[in-house]
């Protein structure tokens, strides 16, 4: 059984040997019930309370771990604290901030057909290769998936920094760096206060660099180095028909369908292939250097295996892998509500219908920019643009209205292959395997890499760990304990370079 746990053998780069002096199963079941303690608060920003216990859950760890920690919040306004910790390491001349985030996005308990949400459960498999409740066991099996809103993102990450530490502390030893945690409470918002707070606080966050435990690795399920994100802006896209529902077999095909009239503005913006076909779209994004091109023809091809297993045949967007689409911009539709359908269907044209659209950007797109070209496109199509509903006046003046409430979110950031922080993080993962990591320039989702860079100066690596399948945001979210004890592998490897 391929190894869960960094009991094993560190070889590190000036051949120093690192090992855990305590039983494998004693450090499994740690690690593994002090993140099922963490799973079972609530962690949404709809349950503040859960929140607040949440905060103090991990106050509990990091005091577990002999870091004192404080409370970072923005002055004069309420919201989830930063939870910050700081381990001054004799002799170290560098120090590594370690970031997390401790809130989870919103939860539909009937979506979940393993679990409640915040009930956690270990099962010997992913539920759809047949996996089975384990009720008890003396050793843990790699393949085991542990169940629950935020096991994956991004609970996880905070246990395996913690459990890393830990290492150290229980062999007596030190890493080779000053080691400072940021735990976050708003990253699922857009890290809506995180500039404020790092402005208020710059001194207490300086450091030499940030290293992000957040996200999957890569489908080939190597060990997974990231060294830039896309950024994220969002709109919401409201369409009008009449004032008040009316019936399908009196006036339809008279009154205006805002469903049928939606769905048509939104084929407007993609052609067949997946590509967006908004004016403009693509002319500012900033081109790959070819080192990048040479590490994206170098990441493992499984996407023909991913596809049969998530069930679609044939992909958009066909002439590119799926990293190379994550180095454009895109647009994506997230949700659409409008009328009634099946059993519930009450046969009414609704008078609006409503679309949720999140736009990801990479490097050169700006998020009001994208937007505003979404804005333009729809007045080509005779849309008429509104921030409100439309009065009585501007129904009767215009033929076609649609509202838009937007959210620019933040830019993308990536940080230079070749740069020191980045080969030196490359150096202490690869360190750990003896398979070839997969190094990726820009992950597909989005994290506040610019917003730490832009205040802080530091340059932000992304240390992804859980599995590709692990269901982040959506029902039966789950985190497979191999990719745990591997992640904490590469942060023990990390923390114990000299810098």
């Amino acid at each position: 059984m391929k190894k869960i746990l960094c009991a094993a053998i560190f070889t590190l780069m000036a051949a120093n040997v690192f090992a855990i002096n305590y039983s494998a199963k004693v450090y499994q079941q740690t690690v593994i019930e002090d993140l099922r303690r963490l799973l079972i608060i609530p962690n949404t920003l709809e349950n503040p309370d859960g929140l607040n216990k949440t905060v103090q859950e991990v106050i509990a760890l990091l005091k577990k771990s002999d870091i004192s920690a404080q409370l970072l919040k923005p002055k004069n306004l309420n919201s989830p604290p930063i939870i910050f910790g700081e381990w001054k390491v004799p002799g170290a001349k560098k120090t590594l901030l370690f970031y997390a985030h401790y809130d989870g996005v919103i939860v539909q308990p009937d979506n979940w057909t393993v679990t409640q949400p915040f009930h956690p459960m270990l099962l010997s498999d992913a539920v759809e290769l047949g996996g089975k409740p384990v009720v008890s066991s003396d050793t843990f099996n790699s393949n085991w998936r542990l169940y629950g809103r935020s096991a994956a993102d991004d609970k996880e990450g905070i246990i395996a920094i913690l459990a890393a530490i830990q290492t150290f502390k229980t062999n007596h030893t030190y890493p080779g760096v000053n080691i400072k945690l940021l735990f976050e409470g708003e990253e699922e918002l857009g890290s809506i206060h995180l500039d404020q707070i790092l402005k208020e606080n710059k001194e207490l966050v300086k450091s030499d660099g940030w290293i992000l435990i957040d996200g999957s690795v890569h489908p080939s399920g190597g060990k997974t180095v990231i060294f830039g994100a896309r950024g994220d802006a969002s709109l919401r896209i409201t369409v009008y028909g009449s004032k008040i529902p009316l019936h399908s077999g009196e006036y339809g095909g008279w009154a205006p369908n805002p469903v049928m009239r939606l769905a048509k503005l939104l084929s407007s913006m993609q052609d067949e292939k997946g590509r967006v076909t908004i004016e403009g779209f693509y002319d500012d994004v900033k081109p790959l250097k070819q080192a990048e091109k040479n590490t994206l023809a170098e990441i493992p091809n499984v996407y023909g295996v991913l596809q049969s297993k998530l069930g679609f045949s044939y992909p958009e967007n066909a002439n590119l892998t799926l990293d190379e689409i994550h180095t454009q911009p895109s647009l994506i539709i997230i949700g659409f509500n409008s009328g009634t359908t099946g059993k519930a269907s009450i046969k009414q044209i609704p008078a609006s219908a409503a679309v949720s659209i999140d736009l990801r950007l990479v490097q050169g797109n700006d998020g009001k920019k994208q937007i505003e070209r979404l804005i333009q496109h729809m007045k080509k199509q005779n849309y008429t643009v509104l921030d409100h509903d439309p009065s009585d006046a501007e129904r009767a003046r215009y033929p076609f209205i649609a509202k838009i409430v937007q959210d620019t979110g933040y830019n993308a950031d990536k940080l230079a292959m070749d740069s020191p922080l980045a080969k030196q993080i490359i150096e202490a993962v690869q360190s750990t395997t003896n398979q070839q990591i997969v190094k990726i320039p820009i992950m597909g989702a989005s994290t506040p890499v610019l917003t730490i860079r832009k205040i802080t100066g530091a340059p932000c690596v992304s240390l992804p760990i859980s599995n590709y399948d692990s269901n982040p945001h959506a029902e039966n979210e789950n985190l497979r304990l191999g990719n745990l004890f591997d992640g904490i592998d590469s942060i023990v490897a990390i923390m114990q370079q000299h810098y």
